[in-house]
């Protein structure tokens, strides 16, 4: 099916209360993920993949960090004047207020969609850990003339209230659109699931356009508790489309068909890393077909003395002594001396893990340094002094101060 012209808004600007303390210094879209990317390098794989490259990247709260991470790795062609990775900061055009809401932070964006002039406008978020083939959602949307396509997927009920609850018909059309209910309906004919909006939606532009300073001029500020309800209850054509049938190339046997995963939590987070280790991954990074873009690194490659290990990932610049290593992710330039053992853990860019330390279940931030003999996971109490220990019992350590440009290491945002 032949494709207009189409412009995509990125919602990055989350603060990621809940993964506190990884987003003490950085948004929620710019925390490391897995052995190579950050969490916002999803979603602009996704649409790269899918061949659309207008690309607006709204942010908002402690954005540096995000900002030199898409001007370092996401450069896309200066010859080809709609193909762009621009990062959008809060323009303030109605006060000194930053983005109000979801639908606020395109509204204070209009004048971008006039320069452009797209027939489509899509509207994603960026804290998601996911593949999907958007020009498949975009078929959707022009084969049911929508005004308005939001990505679906079905979860146990017992989990919905935490998302937008759709009830459809039968062709995918919304009836209704509940944000966040305490009190989920179930799919129809599925009393154990409910149908729920992934934040992702198609909007054609000019009823975009309308429906923004229409909800402005109520103080309506947001997508998913304004814009979409309001829409469906006047009889707009709003349709859900089901990602579950979003099919991507190359899938591996073992790999859960739609795989998404919202990592807003430290346990989510944790587990999400734990999904693609193994052999058969439940989410396999490896996939050439469909890959996720991952950030660029300049230095030496990973080097192993002597180790054991298993199950895990080791990035570039990774220097192993004599380690046990097992379950674990080192992004780069940890270095890991004699004697030490981690497991089941994350270990972020420039750590040293010194002779004979051991962790377990610890997710470390950037620039750390543990001790010789030291212990991290083992004891609570005695780990609280210098970490965040969440509720699922995962020991979080805070990143610690940043280095200078001439130091002994790199600059690590």
């Amino acid at each position: 099916m032949a494709h207009p012209g189409v412009l995509a808004f990125i919602l990055a600007g989350g603060k990621g209360e809940r993964l506190f303390p990884l987003t003490a210094m950085r948004s929620k879209p710019a925390v490391p993920f897995g052995g190579r990317y950050r969490i916002v390098d999803f979603v602009l794989s996704n649409l790269i993949n899918s061949r659309i490259y207008s690309i607006y990247l709204l942010v908002q709260y402690k954005s540096q960090s995000l900002i030199e991470h898409i001007r370092q790795n996401w450069v896309l062609s200066p010859v080809l004047r709609e193909h762009f990775i621009t990062v959008v900061p809060p323009q303030m055009r109605m006060g000194p207020e930053w983005f109000q809401g979801t639908a606020d932070a395109v509204y204070q964006n209009l004048a971008l969609i006039g320069q452009l002039n797209p027939e489509l406008i899509i509207v994603f978020g960026a804290d998601h850990v996911y593949r999907m083939d958007i020009r498949q959602m975009i078929d959707f949307h022009l084969e049911n003339n929508a005004q308005i396509t939001v990505a679906a997927r079905p979860v146990p009920l017992k989990d919905a209230s935490s998302f937008g609850v759709i009830e459809a018909d039968s062709t995918g059309r919304l009836l209704a659109f509940h944000e966040k209910p305490k009190e989920p309906k179930h799919m129809p004919g599925d009393p154990t699931r409910a149908y729920v909006s992934m934040g992702n939606y198609i909007f054609s532009r000019d009823f975009l356009v309308r429906a923004l300073v229409e909800a402005q001029a109520r103080r309506h500020h947001d997508f998913g508790t304004h814009i979409i309800p309001d829409a469906t209850e006047k009889g707009a054509r709003v349709f859900a489309y089901d990602f579950s049938k979003n099919a991507i190339p190359d899938l591996k046997p073992g790999e859960e068909l739609g795989y998404w995963r919202d990592v807003g939590t430290i346990k989510a987070f944790f587990d999400a890393h734990m999904d693609i280790l193994g052999v058969d991954p439940r989410f396999d990074m490896s996939n050439r077909a469909w890959p996720i873009h991952p950030t660029l690194y300049e230095g030496p490659a990973a080097r192993i003395i002597r180790g054991d290990m298993e199950n895990s990932v080791l990035a570039e610049g990774v220097f192993i002594k004599n380690a046990v290593i097992r379950n674990s992710f080192l992004r780069s330039g940890v270095v890991v001396e004699d004697g030490a053992e981690i497991e089941n853990c994350i270990i972020m860019e420039d750590c040293v893990i010194k002779e004979g330390a051991r962790l377990r279940n610890v997710i470390m931030d950037k620039l750390n340094v543990v001790e010789k003999e030291e212990t991290i996971g083992f004891d609570p109490d005695r780990d609280r002094f210098r970490s965040h220990i969440d509720s699922s019992s995962i020991c979080v350590v805070p990143r610690m101060g940043r280095r200078v440009p001439g130091g002994p290491g790199p600059v690590a945002l």
